[in-house]
């Protein structure tokens, strides 16, 4: 291959970089080790793990209980390892779980279409803000400051490379949601969307009627988006939203240091032909033989470029079945009780500790550490076999004396004892 190039020394291969870029010495890693070796080098690791811990870190990752149903219906080979069902002959099987995933989404969020599922709830964010400028023909979104941080990371990533405009309005620091005020002092002719998320941030339930309002007397979508998708189960769906986009983790998908997980885009119908990614839709066969296909797919891969809605390549589709097995074995009735379950143990969690927004809550909830900072306390917690909550000083910094703490089913009442006990 050097000879092919010109070159003499692998050295020459490299001539073209800079020096202080280029490592003049071996890696620093161990040498290699047999398979036995590396066996017993993971068991010692795993022996590390936090077993036996009780965790009260949610934001955006939740540990709920998975059905055992679930990972048995996903590990079957037929989808563990079908591919992207573009050929719809033989792949039936792909098709209806999608064409059921997306029917049970519209069902839960209120809109008239979802997709086929997105990478996840962060990715999503910007394929909405985007989906909602080719709707406008406008370039500036507004974002509230409660939404998630490292969502609206992605979004400013995303926007920045698109030549979009990215700007935030701010929150009440009384309840801890959107301020309406900070959003009508912003929205102009020139905003393309609002995006809001409800439960936000701070685990407080937004109102997002008046935003929608707001939003429409200029000419904008209101794009609502939710990390806690148990949350759906007991609230209002947002049918007053133009588009949803969300996070499906806690539907079976273990939180895994951080994915894979899948997303979802929903919207009203009439926006059908921008929504990213692609659509599976019913139809009959040459025997009348009810069957399914991919009928929308604007993606770069099936149409010109300059055509296409986004250049997300995959649809999460293992992951997404997950979440459709999930929606049903807990079903309608199943999911409100789950989430009243989630509503009642973070009542009884934050019963006594000092609460820093008055906003109605779902399973989250941001306290105030006294006498310490959060991370001092979150340290004492450890000691006592408990991981706490986000310190959020690190993404807002009038909160650095707040920490956000989370309970699900999974929390075990003693645990939350042990946890006030130190936070007191």
């Amino acid at each position: 291959m050097l000879a092919a190039c010109g070159l003499q020394t692998m050295e020459d291969l490299c001539a073209h970089l800079p020096k202080e870029a280029l490592l003049h010495r071996p890696l620093d890693i161990p040498a290699g080790i047999s398979e036995y070796e590396i066996s017993e080098y993971f068991k010692e690791q795993a022996a590390r793990n936090a077993v036996g811990y009780a965790c009260f870190l949610g934001a955006g990752a939740y540990a709920h209980h998975r059905p055992v149903l679930c990972d048995v219906v996903v590990s079957r080979g037929e989808f563990l390892t079908s591919y992207t069902p573009y050929q719809a002959e033989i792949a039936q099987g792909t098709l209806t779980t999608i064409f059921e995933f997306q029917t049970m989404l519209c069902q839960l969020t209120g809109m008239e279409v979802a997709n086929a599922s997105m990478y996840d709830g962060s990715t999503a964010v910007p394929e909405a803000a985007m989906m909602a400028s080719r709707i406008t023909g406008r370039h500036r979104y507004l974002v509230c400051a409660n939404v998630h941080p490292e969502y609206r990371d992605v979004l400013d990533t995303a926007a920045r490379n698109a030549q979009l405009h990215v700007e935030t309005f701010g929150y009440d620091l009384e309840t801890g949601r959107m301020d309406l005020e900070s959003l009508d002092r912003k929205l102009n002719d020139e905003t393309a969307c609002v995006i809001v998320q409800s439960p936000n941030f701070f685990g407080v339930i937004e109102e997002i009627q008046e935003a929608a309002r707001m939003a429409h007397a200029r000419g904008a979508l209101l794009v609502y988006l939710f990390t806690e998708a148990v949350s759906l189960g007991i609230l209002k769906p947002p049918v007053e939203a133009d588009i949803v986009a969300g996070e499906l983790q806690s539907f079976a998908i273990s939180p895994s240091y951080g994915g894979p997980y899948a997303g979802v885009i929903a919207a009203k119908e009439k926006f059908i032909r921008q929504i990213p990614g692609r659509l599976v839709g019913e139809t009959r066969d040459a025997n009348g033989n009810r069957a399914y296909c991919l009928t929308l797919s604007t993606r770069e891969q099936h149409i010109r470029r300059e055509k296409a809605t986004s250049n997300i390549c995959t649809n999460q589709a293992l992951i997404a079945l997950m979440a459709t097995v999930f929606m049903s074995v807990y079903g309608r009735e199943g999911l409100r009780e789950l989430a009243l379950h989630n509503l009642a143990k973070a009542g009884y969690l934050q019963n006594g500790l000092n609460r820093r927004f008055s906003g109605k809550f779902f399973n989250e909830v941001v306290v105030k550490v006294s006498g310490r900072t959060p991370e001092a306390a979150n340290a004492e917690l450890l000691e006592r076999k408990i991981v706490g909550g986000l310190a959020l000083g690190r993404f807002y910094p009038e909160l650095a004396d707040s920490m956000l703490l989370c309970a699900t089913e999974m929390t075990k009442r003693a645990d939350m004892d042990r946890l006030k006990e130190v936070l007191r």
